[in-house]
This record gives C-alpha cells, sequence and structure tokens, in this order.
C-alpha cells in the first residue's frame, strides 16, 4: 500500500526536505508546515524550502523556520505537497538532487511524477489528505497542526463555498476545533483581511473588468508595473480571479496577471459547474482542479486574452 511505503521512506530517511509550488497560497502554506510537524512527531527533522510567501502566512505554527534556501544541495526525501506538476514547482533543484521523491497532492491534473504518489482528486484540499495519513502514520493531531491544515481547508474551499466540500470536510473541521483551532480566527488572518496593496490592485481589476459572451465570461488583468506602482508582495494578488467569477450570470472567469515584464501571463481561470477549466489550462501546459485552474501563456495582454477566448467558446459550444 502506498501509505506504508511512504512511512517507510521517511523512516529510512536521514535527511528530508518539503517543497511546494512557486507562490504559495494557504493549502501550500499548511501542508507544509503540518508535514514539516507531523515529521516531528515521527521524531524526524526536516527543512521547509520556500523562497517567497506571502506575510499573511506568519502566523502558521513553525513558519519561523522556512528556509528561502539551504547549504544541503542534496537530501535523501523530497516530499512535495499541493503541487500539480513539476513546472510549478519552487525550488526544483532539491526534488531532482533527492535520492527518492513523494508526491502528495489533489489536483486532478496530477501526472504522477514522484517516485511515490499520492493524490486523491476528491480532496477539496492537500490538507486534508494529511488528516488521514496523520490517522494511518499514528501521529497525534495538535492545535499546532490543526491549524495549519484548517488553513489549507478554508482557503482551497474559499471559506466551506467551493463545490469540491465533502461530508468529510466538516466532519474533520468538527475535529480540528475540538483540539482547540480558531478557525474564526484563521478566516480573518487569510480571508477576511486585505492589504493596502490588494485593495489598490483590486480597483484596477475592477476598472478594467470585461463582460464577454453575452456575459458569460469576465475577464480582467494586471501588469508587473501595477505591482510596483502599490508596493505589491507575493499574495497581494490572491483573490482577484473570483471578482469576476461573483458576478451574476458569469460561467467562466480569467484573470492574467503578467511575469516580471516579460510578455508571458499568469492564467488564472474559474468556473461554473460544465466548464473544466483544468482541461483548457491542460492544452496551455498548465492544470488544477475543474473549477479553478492556471497556466503560463505568451503572448500580449490582448493576444492571451483571444487565445484563452477560443478555447472557452469550444467548450461553451460544445
Amino acid at each position: 500500500m502506498t501509505l506504508d511505503e511512504i512511512l517507510e521512506e521517511i523512516k529510512k530517511a536521514e535527511s528530508i526536505v518539503i517543497l511546494t509550488h512557486e507562490s504559495p497560497d494557504g493549502d501550500a502554506m499548511g501542508s507544509s508546515l503540518a508535514m514539516k510537524l507531523m515529521l516531528q512527531e515521527l521524531n524526524k527533522q526536516s527543512d521547509v524550502i520556500i523562497p517567497e510567501y506571502p506575510r499573511m502566512f506568519q502566523f502558521l505554527p513553525s513558519a519561523n523556520d522556512i528556509k528561502m534556501d539551504s547549504e544541503r544541495k542534496k537530501y535523501d526525501l523530497a516530499i512535495l505537497v499541493d503541487c500539480g506538476n513539476l513546472k510549478r514547482l519552487a525550488k526544483n533543484e532539491y526534488f531532482e538532487n533527492a535520492q527518492k521523491t513523494i508526491v502528495i497532492d489533489h489536483h486532478g491534473s496530477n501526472n504522477m511524477y514522484g517516485d511515490l504518489n499520492y493524490v486523491n482528486p476528491a480532496s477539496p484540499a492537500c490538507c486534508e489528505i494529511l488528516i488521514s495519513m496523520a490517522e494511518y502514520f499514528g501521529v497525534t493531531i495538535t492545535k499546532e497542526i490543526g491549524t495549519c491544515i484548517m488553513t489549507g481547508i478554508i482557503t482551497d474551499t474559499g471559506g466551506f463555498r467551493y463545490s469540491g466540500i465533502t461530508p468529510d470536510t466538516f466532519e474533520y473541521t468538527a475535529e480540528l476545533i475540538r483540539v482547540g483551532v480558531d478557525i474564526p480566527d484563521i478566516y480573518k488572518r487569510t480571508m477576511g483581511t486585505k492589504t493596502k496593496a490588494n485593495f489598490e490592485l483590486t480597483k484596477r481589476v475592477i476598472d478594467r473588468m470585461e463582460l464577454l459572451e453575452d456575459g458569460k465570461v469576465s475577464f480582467s488583468y494586471m501588469t508587473s508595473q501595477d505591482e510596483r506602482e502599490v508596493n505589491a508582495e507575493s499574495g497581494d494578488h490572491d483573490g482577484l480571479v473570483n471578482i469576476g467569477k461573483d458576478i451574476e450570470g458569469v460561467q467562466v472567469a480569467i484573470f492574467i496577471r503578467q511575469k516580471e515584464d516579460e510578455d508571458v501571463y499568469k492564467v488564472s481561470l474559474r468556473s461554473e459547474d460544465g466548464i473544466n477549466v483544468s482541461d483548457i489550462c491542460l492544452l496551455f501546459g498548465g492544470g488544477g482542479h475543474a473549477r479553478a485552474a492556471g497556466a503560463l501563456v505568451k503572448g500580449t495582454i490582448q493576444e492571451v486574452k483571444e487565445k484563452l477566448m477560443k478555447e472557452i467558446k469550444k467548450w461553451m459550444e460544445s
């Protein structure tokens, strides 16, 4: 069984590194730190390497232990959490140089690129997968581990708003409340507070919003110049794609964000039932979930918009 194999590799490893995707969200941060704390319960030390992350997640237990880089160039074991493909991985070299690799994920587009893979696309958050893993490994979920896990669940379900939630999600939530996890506090820190930069970017995104295809598609964008002008930090663009999705009648929301003054845009798509945006993003080398996915697309704003609309129209017509 895969979990037995994963536990065996953890026990054997003398050095372990935990990695996740670039521009980490709450699920990536929560999964990484929950995994570190779980390993500690198994008497295993590990390094969490995340070169840059939003400061809103500094409240998470063990966040102060996160490393931007490591003097060690090769680890016995690399554990990668919440990353659908290697293209999105931050610090790829640690994964490639590791003697053994484990991938733990919940993206349906994951192509099983680790030596061992534990992927459950039915889970609304990678953090939720870690709960069942902890139980199997005999790890007690403490308040600290639970806070990390709950952060991932709250952020990846949009505060329990998205269709991917299951009865298990609420049963796990109840268990985490029992160990002392403060859900209102996590919600306020991660979803109920905007930075000034995020507020300024929100205004620009709304001003540029277009409704296409008789109001079924929303489109907006952000440039690297925008980010400089508002002194944006990592994570200040989070949630902007949902502005278009929340408009009445919108079936697909498109938000594109320029990558470092290049003619390359990070695309975020969100959809309602019936349109699989993960399949659309796969056409551009990306992926994700059926209702939330992303990719990198080359071109000007207009060119990227036209490329995306061409594929979205095909889905709508079918």
